[in-house]
Protein backbone atom coordinates (compact mmCIF):
# COMPACT_ATOMS: atom_id res chain seq x y z
CA UNK A 1 0.00 0.00 0.00
CA UNK A 2 1.04 3.69 -0.46
CA UNK A 3 -0.42 5.35 2.17
CA UNK A 4 -0.66 8.97 2.60
CA UNK A 5 -1.62 12.14 4.48
CA UNK A 6 -3.04 15.21 2.61
CA UNK A 7 -4.84 18.35 3.41
CA UNK A 8 -3.23 21.58 4.99
CA UNK A 9 -0.57 21.40 7.46
CA UNK A 10 -2.07 20.28 10.56
CA UNK A 11 -5.18 18.99 9.28
CA UNK A 12 -4.28 16.63 7.45
CA UNK A 13 -6.42 13.32 6.43
CA UNK A 14 -5.09 10.09 5.75
CA UNK A 15 -5.42 8.31 2.73
CA UNK A 16 -4.05 6.19 0.18
CA UNK A 17 -2.92 5.99 -3.25
CA UNK A 18 -4.86 3.07 -5.31
CA UNK A 19 -3.83 1.04 -8.43
CA UNK A 20 -4.12 3.72 -10.55
CA UNK A 21 -2.52 6.32 -9.06
CA UNK A 22 -5.67 7.86 -7.93
CA UNK A 23 -6.05 9.67 -4.25
CA UNK A 24 -8.82 7.83 -1.78
CA UNK A 25 -10.13 9.19 1.27
CA UNK A 26 -8.85 6.99 4.43
CA UNK A 27 -10.66 8.86 7.17
CA UNK A 28 -13.75 6.97 6.94
CA UNK A 29 -11.96 3.91 8.00
CA UNK A 30 -9.11 5.39 10.76
CA UNK A 31 -8.59 9.08 12.10
CA UNK A 32 -4.99 9.25 10.83
CA UNK A 33 -1.47 7.36 9.64
CA UNK A 34 0.08 7.00 12.83
CA UNK A 35 1.68 4.87 15.47
CA UNK A 36 -1.81 3.12 16.23
CA UNK A 37 -2.34 2.40 12.34
CA UNK A 38 1.77 0.90 11.78
CA UNK A 39 1.43 -2.59 13.03
CA UNK A 40 1.35 -5.61 10.94
CA UNK A 41 -1.74 -6.61 11.97
CA UNK A 42 -3.21 -2.82 11.78
CA UNK A 43 -2.12 -2.33 8.03
CA UNK A 44 -3.12 -6.06 7.23
CA UNK A 45 -7.07 -4.86 7.91
CA UNK A 46 -6.49 -1.47 5.55
CA UNK A 47 -4.99 -4.21 3.07
CA UNK A 48 -8.86 -6.36 2.93
CA UNK A 49 -10.19 -2.60 2.41
CA UNK A 50 -11.88 -2.80 -1.45
CA UNK A 51 -9.76 0.48 -2.57
CA UNK A 52 -12.86 1.43 -5.43
CA UNK A 53 -14.94 1.58 -2.65
CA UNK A 54 -13.34 4.40 -0.51
CA UNK A 55 -14.34 8.24 -1.78
CA UNK A 56 -12.10 9.65 -4.56
CA UNK A 57 -10.07 12.76 -3.77
CA UNK A 58 -10.74 15.38 -6.21
CA UNK A 59 -8.04 17.82 -7.32
CA UNK A 60 -4.25 17.46 -6.36
CA UNK A 61 -4.77 18.78 -2.34
CA UNK A 62 -1.29 19.12 -0.68
CA UNK A 63 0.39 16.35 1.19
CA UNK A 64 1.60 16.11 4.05
CA UNK A 65 4.23 13.93 5.95
CA UNK A 66 2.85 10.21 5.52
CA UNK A 67 3.06 9.40 9.20
CA UNK A 68 1.98 11.60 12.14
CA UNK A 69 2.95 11.03 15.75
CA UNK A 70 6.27 10.42 15.40
CA UNK A 71 8.30 10.72 17.97
CA UNK A 72 12.06 10.29 17.15
CA UNK A 73 13.29 11.02 13.74
CA UNK A 74 16.75 9.31 13.75
CA UNK A 75 19.44 9.67 11.13
CA UNK A 76 22.72 8.03 9.85
CA UNK A 77 25.71 10.11 8.86
CA UNK A 78 28.31 8.71 6.25
CA UNK A 79 26.60 5.63 4.96
CA UNK A 80 27.74 5.73 1.36
CA UNK A 81 31.54 5.05 1.22
CA UNK A 82 31.48 7.68 -1.88
CA UNK A 83 29.88 10.46 -0.25
CA UNK A 84 32.43 10.00 2.74
CA UNK A 85 35.16 10.29 0.67
CA UNK A 86 33.43 13.36 -1.33
CA UNK A 87 33.10 15.07 2.18
CA UNK A 88 36.87 14.01 2.88
CA UNK A 89 36.10 11.78 6.13
CA UNK A 90 37.39 7.91 6.81
CA UNK A 91 34.38 5.30 6.38
CA UNK A 92 32.81 4.84 9.67
CA UNK A 93 33.41 1.43 11.56
CA UNK A 94 30.18 1.85 12.90
CA UNK A 95 26.70 3.64 11.92
CA UNK A 96 27.46 7.42 13.05
CA UNK A 97 23.75 8.27 14.39
CA UNK A 98 23.04 11.58 15.11
CA UNK A 99 19.13 12.95 15.51
CA UNK A 100 16.87 15.42 13.14
CA UNK A 101 14.24 17.78 15.51
CA UNK A 102 10.57 15.99 14.50
CA UNK A 103 9.59 20.20 13.98
CA UNK A 104 11.81 20.11 11.38
CA UNK A 105 9.29 17.44 9.79
CA UNK A 106 7.09 18.48 6.59
CA UNK A 107 5.09 17.51 3.46
CA UNK A 108 6.77 16.27 0.45
CA UNK A 109 6.35 19.67 -1.58
CA UNK A 110 6.32 22.09 0.68
CA UNK A 111 9.11 25.04 0.49
CA UNK A 112 12.39 24.57 1.92
CA UNK A 113 13.29 27.61 4.52
CA UNK A 114 17.15 29.00 4.34
CA UNK A 115 17.65 29.78 7.71
CA UNK A 116 18.58 32.89 9.27
CA UNK A 117 22.01 33.87 7.94
CA UNK A 118 22.15 30.60 5.87
CA UNK A 119 25.09 30.61 3.24
CA UNK A 120 25.90 26.53 3.68
CA UNK A 121 22.52 25.01 2.78
CA UNK A 122 22.68 21.57 0.74
CA UNK A 123 20.59 18.85 0.09
CA UNK A 124 20.44 14.70 0.83
CA UNK A 125 18.65 12.03 -0.93
CA UNK A 126 17.86 9.18 1.12
CA UNK A 127 15.80 6.31 2.07
CA UNK A 128 13.45 6.70 4.74
CA UNK A 129 12.27 4.05 7.21
CA UNK A 130 9.45 4.25 9.49
CA UNK A 131 9.21 1.40 12.47
CA UNK A 132 5.92 -0.26 13.29
CA UNK A 133 6.40 -2.14 16.09
CA UNK A 134 8.29 -1.82 19.09
CA UNK A 135 12.41 -2.44 18.28
CA UNK A 136 14.68 -3.07 21.56
CA UNK A 137 17.93 -5.11 21.33
CA UNK A 138 16.62 -6.47 17.82
CA UNK A 139 18.91 -8.67 15.77
CA UNK A 140 19.87 -8.08 12.21
CA UNK A 141 17.29 -11.29 10.97
CA UNK A 142 14.36 -10.23 12.70
CA UNK A 143 15.00 -6.22 12.74
CA UNK A 144 12.69 -5.96 9.27
CA UNK A 145 10.06 -7.14 11.18
CA UNK A 146 9.59 -3.65 12.79
CA UNK A 147 9.39 -1.94 9.69
CA UNK A 148 5.94 -0.55 8.43
CA UNK A 149 7.08 1.18 5.55
CA UNK A 150 9.48 3.11 3.62
CA UNK A 151 9.65 6.70 1.99
CA UNK A 152 11.56 9.71 0.31
CA UNK A 153 13.62 12.10 2.82
CA UNK A 154 15.01 14.66 1.71
CA UNK A 155 17.88 15.51 4.77
CA UNK A 156 18.11 18.94 4.34
CA UNK A 157 21.70 20.05 6.20
CA UNK A 158 23.23 23.85 7.02
CA UNK A 159 26.97 22.70 6.55
CA UNK A 160 28.08 25.65 8.17
CA UNK A 161 25.91 25.09 11.06
CA UNK A 162 26.99 20.96 11.17
CA UNK A 163 30.52 21.16 11.11
CA UNK A 164 31.99 24.72 11.58
CA UNK A 165 29.67 25.72 14.44
CA UNK A 166 31.14 23.08 17.07
CA UNK A 167 29.67 19.98 19.32
CA UNK A 168 27.56 17.60 17.38
CA UNK A 169 26.08 18.05 13.68
CA UNK A 170 22.24 18.23 15.08
CA UNK A 171 22.82 21.95 15.20
CA UNK A 172 23.10 21.92 10.54
CA UNK A 173 20.57 19.51 10.66
CA UNK A 174 17.31 20.09 12.79
CA UNK A 175 16.22 23.29 11.14
CA UNK A 176 12.77 24.11 10.51
CA UNK A 177 11.61 22.83 7.09
CA UNK A 178 14.63 20.77 6.83
CA UNK A 179 12.48 17.19 6.72
CA UNK A 180 10.32 16.55 3.72
CA UNK A 181 9.40 13.35 4.00
CA UNK A 182 7.23 11.30 1.43
CA UNK A 183 5.04 11.31 -1.09
CA UNK A 184 3.75 8.07 0.21
CA UNK A 185 4.67 5.64 2.82
CA UNK A 186 5.30 2.95 1.00
CA UNK A 187 4.28 -0.65 3.33
CA UNK A 188 7.12 -3.23 3.25
CA UNK A 189 5.42 -5.66 1.64
CA UNK A 190 5.70 -3.40 -1.47
CA UNK A 191 9.51 -3.28 -0.85
CA UNK A 192 11.10 -6.89 -0.89
CA UNK A 193 14.39 -5.50 -0.96
CA UNK A 194 15.60 -2.05 0.32
CA UNK A 195 18.80 -2.72 -0.64
CA UNK A 196 17.99 -2.48 -4.44
CA UNK A 197 16.84 1.03 -4.84
CA UNK A 198 17.82 3.76 -7.07
CA UNK A 199 17.63 7.22 -5.91
CA UNK A 200 18.34 10.55 -7.95
CA UNK A 201 18.18 14.23 -6.84
CA UNK A 202 18.32 17.45 -9.20
CA UNK A 203 18.85 21.24 -8.49
CA UNK A 204 17.28 23.47 -10.72
CA UNK A 205 17.04 20.35 -13.37
CA UNK A 206 20.65 19.56 -13.07
CA UNK A 207 21.32 16.04 -12.08
CA UNK A 208 23.10 15.73 -8.86
CA UNK A 209 22.37 12.43 -6.93
CA UNK A 210 22.46 9.62 -8.70
CA UNK A 211 22.50 6.51 -6.40
CA UNK A 212 21.31 3.05 -5.16
CA UNK A 213 20.78 1.44 -1.79
CA UNK A 214 23.14 -1.74 -2.69
CA UNK A 215 25.93 0.82 -1.68
CA UNK A 216 25.11 1.66 1.73
CA UNK A 217 27.79 0.62 4.27
CA UNK A 218 25.38 -0.61 6.56
CA UNK A 219 22.15 -1.63 4.93
CA UNK A 220 18.48 -0.90 6.49
CA UNK A 221 18.52 -4.43 8.67
CA UNK A 222 21.99 -3.93 10.68
CA UNK A 223 21.06 0.11 10.69
CA UNK A 224 17.71 -0.98 12.51
CA UNK A 225 19.51 -3.43 14.93
CA UNK A 226 22.38 -1.53 15.77
CA UNK A 227 20.37 1.98 16.41
CA UNK A 228 17.88 -0.65 18.86
CA UNK A 229 21.23 -1.08 20.73
CA UNK A 230 21.00 2.65 21.89
CA UNK A 231 17.77 3.37 21.66
CA UNK A 232 14.08 2.14 21.48
CA UNK A 233 12.49 2.35 18.66
CA UNK A 234 8.55 2.92 18.75
CA UNK A 235 6.30 2.77 15.92
CA UNK A 236 6.48 6.11 14.12
CA UNK A 237 9.72 6.92 14.61
CA UNK A 238 11.30 7.55 11.91
CA UNK A 239 15.45 6.56 10.24
CA UNK A 240 16.59 8.35 7.32
CA UNK A 241 19.77 6.53 6.30
CA UNK A 242 22.43 8.65 4.81
CA UNK A 243 22.88 10.03 1.23
CA UNK A 244 24.64 8.76 -1.53
CA UNK A 245 27.55 11.28 -3.25
CA UNK A 246 26.50 14.71 -5.15
CA UNK A 247 25.72 17.11 -2.58
CA UNK A 248 26.72 20.75 -2.83
CA UNK A 249 29.61 20.10 -0.38
CA UNK A 250 31.55 17.69 -2.17
CA UNK A 251 31.06 19.65 -5.53
CA UNK A 252 34.31 21.42 -6.97
CA UNK A 253 33.87 24.35 -6.39
CA UNK A 254 30.99 23.38 -3.78
CA UNK A 255 27.85 25.17 -4.11
CA UNK A 256 25.07 25.77 -2.48
CA UNK A 257 20.67 26.16 -2.19
CA UNK A 258 20.17 29.80 -2.51
CA UNK A 259 16.60 31.78 -2.86
CA UNK A 260 14.26 30.55 -5.87
CA UNK A 261 16.56 27.14 -5.99
CA UNK A 262 14.16 23.61 -7.12
CA UNK A 263 14.88 20.32 -5.64
CA UNK A 264 13.37 17.31 -7.21
CA UNK A 265 14.43 13.54 -6.00
CA UNK A 266 13.22 10.40 -5.51
CA UNK A 267 13.93 7.03 -5.37
CA UNK A 268 12.32 4.01 -6.95
CA UNK A 269 9.01 2.37 -5.88
CA UNK A 270 8.69 5.65 -3.22
CA UNK A 271 7.54 8.48 -4.94
CA UNK A 272 9.35 11.88 -5.87
CA UNK A 273 9.34 15.25 -4.21
CA UNK A 274 10.41 18.46 -5.13
CA UNK A 275 10.65 21.90 -2.83
CA UNK A 276 11.36 25.20 -3.72
CA UNK A 277 13.66 27.06 -1.67
CA UNK A 278 12.46 30.22 -0.23
CA UNK A 279 14.41 32.67 2.23
CA UNK A 280 14.05 32.80 5.98
CA UNK A 281 10.85 34.71 7.93
CA UNK A 282 9.83 33.99 11.14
Amino acid sequence: MKLVRYGKPGKEKPGLMDAAGKLRDLSGVVADIGPGQLSDAALAKLRKIKTDTLPLVRGKPRLGCPVTGTGKFVAIGLNYADHAAEAGLPIPKEPIIFMKATSCMQGPDDAVMLPKGSVKSDWEAELGIVIGTRARYVSQKSALDHVAGYCVVNDVSEREYQIERGGTWDKGKCCDTFGPIGPWLVTRDEVPNPQKLDMWLEVNGRRMQAGNTRTMIFGVAKIISYVSQFMTLEPGDVITTGTPPGVGMGAKPPFYLKKGDVMRLGIEGLGEQQQLVVPFKL
